[in-house]
């Protein structure tokens, strides 16, 4: 992936459920979890990184030493030091819920609306634009969830494999678009406190994706995003009115 995809949720300002409150960390947080940077990967040079994003020097080191505090990154001296990847993070039960309960019905609502449109049109190019190798491709970033163990790295690779939808399809508008609502939905999606997706679905519903383009299949590709994307807001709307109940019958008690 180029260097300029892999922070293109930053001017968008989401820090999903993780909220570290930092927003430079945030975004080299939710790179992370996107699988935008790999676990072992150096960050490029101080300076480099600052020009980047457009802070001073100063700022980055200190979103970085946060970083540090939290287990994520690493920084080694000497000869081939540098900051590296160290975990792929993932937010708690406690800060998904929290984070679920901030959002209103319409906020999921036209989150779905919004990932549906630009996810079927990405479908739709990649089943016209798709070549051989192409494909190949797609299955491989299909087959890396098959491997996955934990839910940080089930959620890494189920977004490589969405950003590698969108670079089937060729636009990089609707490439930059999938990547940060994939930073939105990704880790409430795969944990337990959220729609809590089961890997043999998830690698079910891409399956049927990777098919459809490969068989330049347009009206079963859309059908296949979509109902995956429904499938994952409306259990999320189903947690979130749960916490509301909760809260209700909570209060009434009290």
């Amino acid at each position: 992936m180029s260097q300029a995809f892999r922070y293109v949720l930053a001017s968008h300002g989401s820090s999903g459920p993780f909220g570290y409150g930092d927003a430079l960390a945030d975004q080299i947080v939710s790179a992370i979890s996107l699988g935008s940077i790999s676990v072992g990967e150096r960050l490029p040079a101080e300076v480099e990184l600052a020009d980047e994003f457009n802070v001073a020097v100063a700022t980055l080191r200190k979103s970085l030493a946060l970083l540090r505090d939290k287990g994520i990154v690493e920084t080694r001296r000497g000869r081939g030091g540098g900051t590296f990847i160290v975990k792929v993070p993932f937010p708690s039960d406690e800060q998904i819920s929290t984070y679920l309960a901030s959002l209103s019905i319409v906020a999921y609502r036209d989150y779905g609306d919004e990932h549906t449109a630009v996810a079927t049109g990405i479908v739709r190019l990649a089943c016209q634009r798709a070549h051989s190798q192409a494909i190949g491709e797609l299955r491989h970033a299909a087959q890396r969830l098959e491997e996955a163990t934990t839910l940080a790295e089930c959620s890494a690779a189920d977004s490589r494999f969405h950003t590698q939808l969108g670079v089937v399809s060729q636009s990089p508008r609707l490439l930059r678009a999938s990547m940060r609502l994939q930073s939105e939905i990704l880790a409430l999606k795969w944990s337990p406190a959220g729609a809590a997706a089961q890997k043999n679905e998830v690698l079910a519903d891409n399956a049927e994706i990777v098919e459809a383009v490969a068989a330049h299949d347009i009206e079963r590709a859309e059908r296949a995003v979509e109902a995956n994307i429904r499938k994952t807001v409306y259990s999320l709307i189903d947690v979130k009115l749960t916490i509301e109940s909760h809260g209700a019958d909570q209060s009434t008690v009290q």
